[in-house]
């Protein structure tokens, strides 16, 4: 049949039997498994018939219920199945392939919401176009086959040449039943609610296909299911764009201040957080430099040679696990003086000189001449390479590997700046906190509770 014919004809294998209207079967009443309940009902002559409802469970599938209404007056009857479950949560897809008798005979779930197609007949029966029916292969082509032959001599009389193309199709379906040739039936059903029978069970069958499958919109609304809408994802705050505040206290009179903290990412290194506190009351100030990332597998050894004015321009990143040394002053900065700072290398030195002459233990009448003439030198030197007129180096020495100096010629190599990482010394490790610092197979290393 070609494809147009297949949905008419679907439509006509709607119903095996006349087309009265279905009877309304009440909701099954308790009742012990295995036990029928008869109930009134009506037929389409409008008589009084009998429905009984079955409770029962196909082996290796799940529970069903089986209506079935008969009328003793006019000697209709109609057998239905109901799901006893809900609507599960995939679909399913039977493909089987019949080949033998033995197949025609195997049992069928099939719910009015599953399409039956055979492929090699171009045959279709859409969903909800039949009740639900519990029977076999050979039944569901039986019931085609009713289904197409009811209306036969109506069409015989007004579309000759439709009902002698829906006889050559009969007769092709009937053909299916003495399985001369192998073929396929294919029951989908978007409720997961239809079965069909492996004869070989537990083990698997090898003339059966099974698919489970996520419905698509389409089907959730076919089957009165509301879809639920996808997860909105919140919406992530770039930080890069916020400065964030929080409150806290003044570090020299303890008076309550705001700190401003903002995430900045350095070209060519890595993001910082730059935090910033400032007190109405005393005005005190004070700014901060974090590290945005993880101590680094090795250590990183800048050494920077200052040739001209312009050199002192360049931004600076110096965390507080970082140490400064001016070779030509013979100076040198321990870790976390000065704390961690993001400012030009001009700022730093200038840093550097506020803290060396306004120390307190080397001013005043108590201080040792000798040493004040030195600082006084110190200051002086340090003043000359600020202005430009003496030429110095500049090492950064960082176990951590969160400090930066900023590279004019990047991503080229600078001339003046050598930049080395090493591998950390145990001293080194044991400043940085990382000896006694376990982040694989700590559970083992835990101490019983007590």
């Amino acid at each position: 049949m070609a494809a147009s014919g297949a949905v008419e004809l679907g439509a006509a294998a709607a119903t095996a039997a006349p087309s009265p209207a279905p009877a309304q079967a009440p909701a099954p009443r308790a009742r012990p498994r295995g036990g029928g309940v008869g109930d009134p009902g009506s037929c389409f002559l409008l008589s009084q018939g009998t429905t009984r409802l079955l409770l029962t469970k196909v082996p290796f599938f799940r529970e069903i219920i089986v209506s079935s209404f008969s009328c003793e007056h006019c000697g209709w009857n109609n057998t239905e199945i109901h799901s006893a479950g809900r609507i599960q949560d995939q679909g399913v897809r039977y493909a089987l392939t019949v080949r033998t008798q033995e197949d025609m005979n195997r049992e069928v779930v099939k719910t009015d919401s599953a399409t039956t197609s055979i492929p090699e007949l171009d045959f279709e029966i859409p969903a909800f176009t039949q009740k639900g029916a519990l029977t076999t292969v050979e039944g569901l082509i039986s019931r085609a086959i009713s289904g197409l032959e009811q209306d036969q001599p109506t069409r015989r009389a007004n579309e000759e040449a439709v009902a002698e193309r829906i006889d050559e199709f009969i007769v092709r379906l009937k053909e299916l039943k003495r399985v001369a040739s192998p073929f396929t039936l294919i029951i989908d059903d978007p409720s997961g609610n239809s079965f069909v029978e492996n004869p070989h069970a537990p083990q698997k069958d090898h003339a059966l296909v099974i698919t489970h499958y996520n419905r698509t919109v389409q089907q959730e609304e076919m089957l009165g299911l509301q879809a639920e809408a996808p997860e909105e994802k919140p919406e992530e705050e770039d930080l890069r764009n916020e400065v964030l505040q929080f409150n806290t206290n003044c570090p020299e009179c303890n008076a309550p201040a705001q700190t401003n903290m903002k995430l900045v990412q350095i070209p060519h290194f890595k993001e910082v957080i730059i935090m910033a506190t400032n007190c109405d009351s005393c005005g005190h100030r004070t700014n901060e430099v974090k590290s945005g990332g993880a101590v680094e597998p090795l250590g990183t050894r800048i050494t920077f040679h200052i040739t001209h004015p312009s050199d002192l321009t360049r931004d600076v990143l110096k965390s507080e696990t970082c140490s400064v040394e001016i070779p030509e002053l013979e100076f040198e900065l321990g870790m976390a003086v000065l704390g961690g700072k993001f400012t030009t290398l001009e700022g730093l030195l200038k840093d550097i000189r506020e803290l060396v002459t306004k120390n307190p233990f080397t001013l005043g009448d108590s201080s040792n001449p000798d040493q004040m003439e030195k600082l006084r030198e110190f200051s002086q030197k340090l003043d000359q390479i600020l202005e430009g007129n003496v030429k110095a180096h500049f090492i950064m020495n960082d176990p951590a590997g969160n400090s930066y100096l900023q590279n004019v010629y990047a991503p080229e190599d600078d001339p003046e700046m050598k930049v080395e990482h090493y591998k950390r010394t145990f001293d080194q490790n044991e400043e940085l906190g990382l000896n006694d610092m376990k982040t694989e197979g700590y559970e083992t290393g835990l101490a019983p509770q007590r």
